[in-house]
């Protein structure tokens, strides 16, 4: 799926697995094919969150049995973050991600600054929706609580955000 992807003009891919050797099977592949410049957002850090419910029931994929913290990080751990960003680093991972970003804007700051590569930050469904409904109930103000997470989400240190935001912020008069 990843060289189909590359074939077909993909820039940057994001296997959203997290299985070990994953990164460097890709990397290789692509590099065997000629993709040298496609890049690899790996899937660093995935919690296991309540913060991804609104996107399940969106899409109906919530789990039908069990769930799926048998391959999702533990909140409670912050230690592993460290050891699958050295991983992806080893296997040549271009970014590293953070999922989802504002309850772990501490493991988005200590990749930060334990590794030269990019931290990218997913700034998931529940935390969007969190602020929209806020703000339909007049409890917040959009536009402000928008801006305050985002930069929150860039001061802990990611160099590349993924939100639901980003139509909203890309009209915002900046």
């Amino acid at each position: 799926m990843a060289l189909a992807q590359a074939e077909a003009g993909v820039d940057i891919l994001g296997p959203s697995d997290m299985m070990d050797g994953r990164v460097g099977y890709i990397r290789q592949l692509l590099d065997q094919h000629g993709f040298i410049d496609t890049s690899i957002m790996s899937y660093t850090a995935k919690y296991a969150s309540a913060f991804y419910g609104p996107f399940r029931d969106a899409l109906d994929s919530a789990p039908k049995f069990g769930d799926k913290k048998t391959y999702q990080m533990n909140p409670a751990n912050s230690k592993e973050a460290l050891v699958e960003a050295a991983l992806d680093v080893a296997e040549r991972a271009d970014f590293l991600m953070v999922k989802p970003a504002l309850s772990y804007l501490d493991i988005i700051k200590s990749l930060s600054e334990a590794h030269p590569l990019p931290i990218a930050a997913y700034n998931v469904s529940g935390e969007y929706s969190m602020v929209k409904a806020a703000a339909e109930r007049g409890w917040l103000d959009y536009d402000r609580s928008m801006n305050e997470m985002l930069l929150s989400i860039k001061r802990a240190g990611a160099k590349v955000i993924l939100t639901y935001f980003a139509k909203d912020f890309a009209k915002q008069k900046q």
